[in-house]
């Protein structure tokens, strides 16, 4: 009579992740708090990308709005130590450029400061710059008004102020028609600006128009500044030319900015901040990892009588390690889901309190997932073996 040798049964992916949840369910207290180191490091590596992809899509957002087309140009520093000097018709040469759409000069007047009142000692100007400016500065720069009024073709030419956000914050003062002292001369408040996120130097800036700084403080017609817009797609074109244009003979004397670049570059100097941030996500979501592993060694140390039952009762090396396996698959997934979860929650409500859009990148929540699933199969790898090279009659004698 020929004896037919018996096969171990095959059990089937859902009988495994049945087997797999039976273990979790039994110690929810454990699985929690493992889970929760997998979701800490996935979360913070999930919000640092998004708030990263937030912060940039709130700078292409204001770029958009602001435009990218505005050049600046401004006399450089000459080797003796000397500021070069731009011709009085600079903005007026610049101007005759084809692609230039607008452009105004603003001109420093160093020799003026200005003040809240007569009783201020000299020595306490706040660092804000007295300036000169035509009245087209400010849809040339994107600038707006938080309050007051703008120069006009009348007010230009008495002593009338418009402060930047800075300046005004400094000086306390932000009624229309308060009187400051500049040099010796006393000048209503205008306006004063919203703060101008393409020419930051305007923030700490008092406005003055430009006949207005002749006759009342001695200002000698040179602009210290140029600013332009161009159209789109000829601004390298215009900047090519620009320094020429404005200095015709002393090119070298004139340094050509786009200031949208600087914001860009702002914007790209946090990648350093976030590349360390994301290692230190890294390193959570590998301590988290390391307690999966611990989690599950000390799982097949206790369920040691479970597995010798099982073992008796036909079940094979494979199903032991399978089972102890997906426990780990299953407890790093709910760990990358949770955390998945949260940092896209953190990412949501930091944009919302600094008004960004929210942006969070699938390829994160995807890697970050991925990555759990790969650390939980790496630390449930060693326990699943262990557990499934137990003999029965070890696991059943117990400890």
């Amino acid at each position: 009579m020929s004896r037919r040798r018996l096969r171990p049964a095959r059990l089937r992916p859902v009988d495994m992740v049945r087997l797999g949840g039976t273990g979790l369910r039994t110690r929810p207290l454990r699985v929690f708090l493992s889970a929760l180191g997998i979701a800490i490091g996935v979360a913070a590596m999930i919000a640092v990308v998004g708030i990263s992809s937030s912060g940039q899509a709130e700078v292409d957002r204001r770029l958009d709005k602001l435009g990218t087309n505005l050049l600046r140009a401004a006399p450089t520093e000459r080797q003796d130590g000397t500021r070069a000097q731009l011709p009085e018709m600079a903005v007026a040469m610049v101007r005759r450029i084809g692609p230039v759409i607008s452009a105004e000069q603003t001109g420093l007047i160093e020799e003026a400061k200005i003040y809240r009142n007569e009783h201020i000692p000299s020595g306490r100007t706040g660092s804000i710059d007295v300036t000169a400016t035509g009245r087209s500065l400010l849809p040339v720069i994107g600038g707006r008004l938080q309050s007051g009024a703008w120069l006009t073709p009348a007010t230009e030419k008495f002593p009338g102020v418009v402060l930047g956000a800075s300046a005004a914050q400094r000086l306390g003062v932000h009624t229309p028609g308060t009187r400051l002292k500049i040099g010796q001369s006393w000048f209503s408040l205008a306006g004063v600006l919203s703060p101008v996120p393409l020419a930051p130097e305007i923030d700490s800036t008092a406005l003055v128009g430009w006949p207005a700084a002749r006759t009342h403080l001695r200002f000698d017609g040179h602009p210290t500044t140029v600013y332009l817009r161009a159209e789109d797609r000829q601004v390298t074109a215009v900047r090519d030319v620009l320094a020429a244009t404005v200095s015709p003979g002393h090119a070298g004397d004139v340094a050509v900015s786009r200031p949208s670049d600087a914001l860009a570059a702002r914007e790209a100097t946090r990648s350093t901040l976030t590349g360390l941030l994301l290692g230190l996500g890294g390193v959570a979501l590998l301590v988290g990892g390391v307690g999966v592993g611990n989690t599950m060694v000390i799982s097949v140390l206790e369920r040691r009588g479970e597995i010798g039952l099982r073992r008796a009762l036909g079940a094979t090396s494979g199903h032991i390690r399978g089972q102890f396996l997906t426990e780990a698959l299953l407890l790093s997934m709910l760990g990358g889901l949770g955390g998945t979860v949260l940092g896209t929650a953190i990412t949501a409500g930091f944009a919302a309190f600094r008004h960004w859009p929210t942006k969070v990148p699938l390829w994160a929540a995807g890697a970050g997932v991925t990555a759990t699933l790969l650390i939980g199969a790496l630390a449930g790898l060693f326990p699943a073996i262990r557990a499934g090279r137990m003999p029965p009659a070890q696991a059943l004698s117990g400890p």
